[in-house]
């Protein structure tokens, strides 16, 4: 039995690709062994967290556990992302040093025009009629963009990625108190209970909502991750594409979203947006979001600026960080749309001599009455207010090996477009579209809705590069357009203020787009409002600026500092 054992042991050796024939390789020494590093996964729910960790104890990647995290998501948290929404990706692969972006956020039918979100009256849909729209819903492009990612940076096979979710929807999952919560405040509000099959899976039979602690089973989730497992585009062709054409073609207000746009998506691999900041490189998502763009302006702006040592506990720091993230949002709302449709102009938006004459508008001490945009160059569009609702999940993962993925998904609003296809939600993500194609001056906006064109994002799943090429942090959050200033805050917090990446996350959620300042109740300074205020910044306080920030801080001795937002139900794990 032994020499057929050292037999086989030998046959197997020289049929490994790259060894018959091979010289002789090198003696293996101690140094020449690397041990695994830690590994760790921060998401917004638990069982996201341990479908991640399984497929890290697996041997699998941190693309292989995205890919587990993001369907066992779409499950349990199905009012923030799901399997029929989008998203943007980071990578980080340790073996080359390189990193990528990969774009899975939805396309416009071929059929979309610039007027699809106004009445007949010509003017714009209000909020409900437009999310709940047929013309709302996108090409989801989340699992095709997990494919494409995974197939270059997985180590897994494709189809062991799924078999968490398929046991959480066979077996049933307890309703969490956020999401029993929701379904209680907004369902209804929301109009989730229009189509009957979301009808039948939110609500009970008396009427009312799922309660907490329920547990809800999903067959046709479990069957949906089948066919997803044979195929990273089970969504785009095939019945479950014909399922969604269906469900988008139902009242109210018919989509025109057809077989041959679902079939002729494409996620795609972009350069991530990188800038220095201070000793690091801060790099994020490039168009159609804008995060790459605010992310970097505002610390472009702040890199003019010392902070004061106190950190959080001086409101002229927070003055900084107000006026930078002001700035930067001025310019995200002129320029900033799917470049491959409209001229943007990212270069000039970042360049360094061009953030140092933003920065020149800022006073110690002062607000700006109103920060205006720039001119970097581009094209005069009008500015878009377009407000993004407040849905969207992120996490963040490092395996063994050192590769690092920073994802953030979503199906746009609380509950996306109410229409429940193959046991998940569709997106009503092109409401990220201006709803008016012009601005109160009859200029054309950038994110102006079209054919084939991707709308404007404000997701920042973001990876913060040190001196040698390597994550020292990895961060992002849900927020709708308060994401930039969600993940601002926690890149500030740990990498100026010298905060662990909790307490980053706990600071006060503070959001500066326009000329009104939000700024959150938890963990609030009393002192905080009335030194601003007495800066000349317009502050509105509110209860809740419900972040969901899932950061990963990775030391020089590869030991992580996990953090995750108290205001959901994440957690920050190793395995």
């Amino acid at each position: 039995m032994v020499r057929f054992q050292q037999a086989a042991f030998l046959f197997l050796l020289l049929a490994m690709p790259g060894l018959a024939g091979c010289a002789p390789a090198e003696p293996v020494t101690e140094a020449s062994v690397q041990p695994p590093r830690p590994a760790m996964v921060a998401a917004a729910n638990p069982h996201a967290v341990e479908a991640g960790l399984a497929i890290l104890r697996a041997g699998g990647t941190a693309v292989d556990a995205a890919v587990a995290i993001q369907a066992v998501l779409g499950l349990v948290e199905p009012q923030s992302s799901g399997l029929g929404g989008g998203a943007f990706l980071i990578h980080y692969d340790a073996t080359s040093g390189s990193i990528s972006a990969f774009d899975g956020r939805e396309m416009a039918p071929s059929r979309a025009s610039a007027q699809m979100f106004l009445g007949q009256d010509g003017q714009p849909l209000g909020y409900v009629d437009a999310v709940n729209s047929g013309h709302a819903v996108g090409v989801p492009g989340a699992m095709a963009m997990l494919g494409l990612a995974q197939g270059k940076f997985g180590k897994l096979g494709w189809g062991q990625l799924f078999g968490s979710g398929i046991q959480l929807a066979e077996d049933g999952f307890a309703v969490s108190p956020r999401l029993a919560g929701l379904l209680q405040a907004y369902a209804k509000r929301v109009a989730l209970d229009q189509h009957q099959a979301a009808r039948d899976y939110f609500f009970l039979p008396d009427g009312s909502t799922l309660p907490q602690g329920f547990v809800r089973t999903n067959p046709a989730y479990a069957n949906t991750l089948r066919q997803l497992a044979q195929n990273p585009r089970a969504l785009l062709e095939g019945e479950l594409a014909e399922q969604i054409i269906a469900a988008v073609a139902e009242k109210p207000r018919p989509g025109t979203l057809s077989l041959a746009d679902m079939a002729s998506y494409q996620p795609k691999q972009r350069e991530a947006v990188c800038r220095p900041y201070r000793a690091v490189q801060v790099c994020s998502a490039p168009p159609p979001s804008s995060g790459g763009q605010a992310i970097n302006a505002t610390l472009g702006v702040l890199s003019h600026f010392e902070f004061s040592p106190e950190g959080a506990s001086d409101p002229a720091n927070w003055h900084l960080f107000i006026e930078a993230l002001r700035l930067a949002y001025a310019d995200r709302d002129r320029y900033m749309a799917d470049d491959s449709v409209v001229a943007v102009p990212l270069d000039g938006l970042l360049d360094a001599n061009y953030l140092a004459e933003r920065a020149k508008l800022i006073s110690p001490g002062t607000a700006i009455i109103t920060a205006e945009p720039g001119n970097p160059g581009g094209i005069a569009f009008g500015r878009d207010t377009t407000e993004e609702p407040k849905g969207t999940s992120h996490f963040s993962i490092i395996d063994q090996w050192g590769n690092a993925v920073s994802m953030t998904t979503t199906v746009e609003s609380v509950f996306g477009n109410k229409r429940f296809v193959g046991g998940f939600l569709l997106n009503n993500q092109l409401t990220d579209f201006a709803r008016n194609p012009v601005d109160e001056l009859g200029r054309p906006l950038a994110n102006a809705p079209g054919p084939n064109k991707r709308p404007r994002s404000s997701m920042s799943p973001t990876i913060v590069l040190g001196a040698d090429g390597a994550p020292v942090l990895l961060a992002g959050s849900p927020g709708g357009s308060s994401i930039i200033s969600y993940t601002a805050k926690a890149l500030v917090g740990v990498l100026d203020w010298g905060l662990s990446p909790q307490a980053a996350i706990d600071l006060p959620n503070v959001v500066a787009r326009g000329d009104i300042t939000r700024i959150g109740a938890m963990n609030l300074d009393p002192a905080l409002i009335p030194a601003l205020i007495a800066m000349g910044h317009n502050i509105q306080g509110t209860r809740g600026e419900n972040s969901g920030l899932h950061l990963i801080q990775i030391l020089p001795d590869h030991t992580l500092l996990g953090g995750a937002d108290p205001r959901r139900e994440g957690q920050a794990l190793q395995p």
